[in-house]
């Protein structure tokens, strides 16, 4: 047994490696599993949110990964050739970029996440930073890990990067449409004219801002679509951020009807105004007698809503309505409605009919 060899190796020394390769194999994944355990139930008793990050990032860990670091531990057990040492550093190397990958990303990713989770009803527009950051990160790593990745193997990274630069340009200029969406996508971010979360009116579409990418940004209708938003059409359009409003400016109108005695239309605008004044979150503003309608006497009603939501908004009109509704009646104010007079005796003149004081005339006779 003494006298076998392979590769000019004795077997007892091929019997070492191979145990050092398994008892490493058990040890590292031993390692990775009492720490992923330990770590999550701390976790779960802690409202920090590095832990969360740590134990995401321990369970992106790939066994694969384990494997080659206790294979590349038993190669140092026997004398190998220096070129084929070499290659397995090599391929060591690799592996360990490839899975650096994998903790960096998920690191990235569950930051990002949990950052959200905690700010996005206090500050959504820090979380779509947040996500913003998050998307650079991890391109920079993988970039970085690229270049870590050719200089392992022996490729000249300086060369190289010479290189990209000057097909940068060209590239640049073949998909210009798609960097104007990137670069779009970053104004919107640094910019922030709306985050996710806020209600936007992009011409006569109008939703909540879901998903805002490096393209296209996602608006969810109040039909229940998905509207889909290229970032350089949406920033060159008129957007309506209604998020943003701290109060809201109300005008409606009403009118009553031509038979409404002076004394009584003087009364209906303090009667509008004491209406308003008497509701929460309101500021009133005015109410006038503006117009001679058609077939009523026009009032116009301004105030302020305090709030920028919607309901509470049609809630307030809604108890205006009634108030002012039920204050007409018990004052027997009518309220107008589209009408129209036919003067039937200027029509008999023009028609040779008899007037009536002709018709009594010839009944004298």
């Amino acid at each position: 047994m003494d006298d076998f060899d392979f590769y000019g190796i004795a077997a007892g020394e091929w019997a070492l490696a191979v145990a050092v390769a398994l008892l490493t194999l058990a040890a590292l994944w031993a390692v990775e599993w009492l720490a992923t355990r330990r770590f999550a139930k701390f976790a779960a008793r802690s409202d920090n949110d590095i832990d969360d990050v740590i134990v995401d990032t321990l369970r992106a860990t790939r066994f694969w990964f384990l494997v080659l670091v206790a294979l590349f531990a038993g190669t140092l057990m026997v004398d190998l050739d220096p070129t084929l040492h070499d290659r397995i550093g090599i391929v060591v190397a690799l592996g360990l970029v490839l899975q650096g990958i994998f903790w960096a990303n998920t690191a990235i990713r569950c930051w990002v996440r949990k950052y959200g989770e905690r700010h996005m009803e206090t500050d959504p527009a820090a979380v779509t930073t947040m996500k913003a950051v998050g998307f650079v990160a991890r391109f920079a790593v993988l970039v970085l890990a690229f270049l870590v990745a050719l200089e392992t193997i022996g490729v000249e990274v300086t060369a190289l990067i010479a290189g990209l630069g000057i097909g940068g340009i060209a590239i640049a200029l073949a998909v210009q449409n798609i960097l104007g969406d990137l670069f779009a996508s970053l104004s919107i971010v640094l910019d922030k004219p709306f985050v996710i979360g806020d209600f936007i009116i992009v011409g006569d579409l109008l939703g909540t801002v879901e998903h805002i990418g490096l393209k296209t940004t996602r608006v969810r209708s109040l039909g229940g679509e998905q509207l889909v938003f290229s970032n350089s059409d949406l920033l060159s359009s008129r957007i309506r951020n209604f998020k943003r409003m701290f109060e809201r400016r109300i005008v409606f109108g009403f009118g009553v009807t031509y038979q409404t005695p002076a004394e009584k239309l003087r009364r209906i605008p303090p009667k509008v105004q004491e209406i308003i004044e008497g509701l929460e979150k309101t500021r009133f503003d005015r109410a006038h007698w503006k117009a001679y309608g058609a077939s009523s006497l026009d009032f116009e009603v301004v105030y302020y809503v305090l709030a920028p939501e919607y309901n509470l908004y049609m809630d307030i009109q809604q108890s205006i309505n009634l108030a002012l509704l039920e204050w007409c009646e018990a004052e027997g104010i009518d309220f107008a409605y589209p009408t129209q007079t036919l003067h039937v005796a200027s029509i008999a003149r023009e028609a040779g009919a008899p007037t009536q004081a002709q018709a009594e005339a010839q009944a004298e006779a």
